[in-house]
C-alpha cells in the first residue's frame, strides 16, 4: 500500500495574487480549467497547490493536505480502527474527494486515481518543475503516535532530526514537529496546525535574484520577511525546528516557506 502527498490547501484573503506569487516565484503552472471565481490552483507538476478564498469563520492560512492513495476502501478501514470519522466531500472540489483527520486534528483529504470528483492539475500527467514543493510541515501534538498512523496510511518514515518525526512518499516529505506552547515565548502564539511549506530549487541564488525582480517591478509580489523582535523570536524557532531548508521567508499572504537548494 502506497499513498502519495498531492494536494496541499491554503486559504487566503488575497488568493488570486497569493497565486500569481507561486506562478512567478516558483514556475507553477496553473490549471488548464481555471476557476477564477471559487478558487486558484497551481502545480509544481506532482504538488496540486490549491488557493481558496478566506470565508467567514475560517482562518487564512495553510489549512490542510491530501493523500493519494491506490484504494480508498482499505485506508477507511484503518481510519475507523482509529476512531476517526470521514466526510464526503461535494464534487466541486478537484481532489478532495473524502476529508479526515488524524489523531491529534490534523485535517486531510484522501483520494485515489480513479475517483469521479478529480478534475484540474489533478488529472494532468505528472512533469517535475525545477522548482517543487519539497515537504509540509506540521507542528502537531502527539507528533510521536502520528508516524505510525500515517506509516498504515502509506507513507514511509524516515529518519528524523531536530526532535522531529518524518516521512515520505519517496519525494515529498511530511515532517511531524512536536507543539510546545513554550517553544512561542517572545513571539505570538499559533495554535498546532500546518507550519510551513518547503521547497527545493535549482539554485538558491537565482531563486533570491528572481524573488528581487518580482518586489521590484511589482511591489505586490514582495516577498516577506520576518522582523522585529517577535519576527526575529519566530525565525529562530523556525530554523531551529526544521532541517531541511536553507532560506526562510513568508510568501505574499504570510504562509512561511522553507527554500532549499537542490543537491
Amino acid at each position: 500500500m502506497t499513498a502519495k502527498l498531492k494536494h496541499i490547501a491554503l486559504v487566503s484573503d488575497n488568493y488570486a495574487l497569493q497565486g500569481k506569487f507561486y506562478e512567478a516565484a516558483f514556475g507553477m503552472r496553473t490549471a488548464a480549467d481555471p476557476r477564477p471565481e471559487r478558487a486558484v490552483t497551481v502545480s509544481d507538476g506532482y504538488v496540486g497547490l490549491n488557493i481558496n478564498p478566506r470565508k467567514p469563520g475560517r482562518p487564512a492560512g495553510l489549512d490542510h493536505f491530501g493523500l493519494e492513495v491506490d484504494e480508498v476502501e482499505p485506508i477507511l478501514a484503518k481510519l475507523k480502527k482509529h476512531g476517526v470519522e470521514v466526510v464526503r466531500r461535494p464534487s466541486t472540489r478537484p481532489f478532495a474527494g473524502i476529508s479526515t483527520h488524524d489523531p491529534a486534528g490534523n485535517i486531510f483529504d484522501l483520494s485515489q486515481r480513479d475517483m469521479a470528483n478529480r478534475t484540474s492539475v489533478y488529472v494532468e500527467a505528472e512533469k517535475p518543475a525545477p522548482r517543487r514543493i519539497s515537504h509540509l510541515a506540521l507542528r502537531t501534538l502527539q507528533a510521536d503516535r502520528l508516524v505510525e498512523f500515517y506509516a498504515e496510511l502509506g507513507l514511509k518514515p524516515v529518519k528524523g532530526q531536530h526532535g522531529n518525526f518524518q516521512l515520505t512518499d519517496g519525494r515529498v516529505a511530511l515532517l511531524l514537529m512536536p507543539w510546545r506552547i513554550s517553544d512561542y515565548e517572545g513571539t505570538g502564539i499559533v495554535r498546532p496546525g500546518p507550519d510551513h511549506l518547503g521547497f527545493d530549487v535549482e539554485s538558491l541564488e537565482a531563486f533570491k535574484s528572481r524573488l528581487q525582480e518580482l518586489g521590484d517591478n511589482n511591489p505586490h509580489l514582495r516577498a516577506k520577511m520576518l522582523a522585529g523582535k517577535e519576527g526575529e523570536a519566530r525565525m529562530k524557532l523556525f530554523a531551529s525546528s526544521c532541517p531541511l531548508g536553507e532560506y526562510r521567508i513568508a510568501d505574499v499572504d504570510g504562509v512561511l516557506l522553507d527554500i532549499a537548494e537542490r543537491k
